[in-house]
């Protein structure tokens, strides 16, 4: 089995190289684009994404409700 805290570093140092260089390559086109900030940060997305698959899941709504949301009550 595995933690979401194994997980999460990896990919918080991918995504922390990532996120600068695919933000240098984006092309403008002149329009204005919204920057909103995320409830969630990058990372922490890919990592529910990495979790679900490496699960037996079938159902992303389910895994999040039983693992995610329980590990997010649990800690208090």
């Amino acid at each position: 089995m595995y933690s979401l805290e194994e997980i999460f570093s990896p990919t918080d140092d991918f995504c922390n190289h990532f996120e600068p260089a695919r933000q240098k390559k984006l092309i403008e086109n002149g329009q204005r684009r919204r920057r909103r900030s995320r409830q969630l940060s990058l990372s922490e997305i890919m990592t529910i994404a990495v979790a679900f698959h490496l699960s037996s899941g079938k159902n992303f709504k389910s895994f999040y409700l039983e693992v995610i949301c329980h590990s997010e009550n649990s800690r208090g």
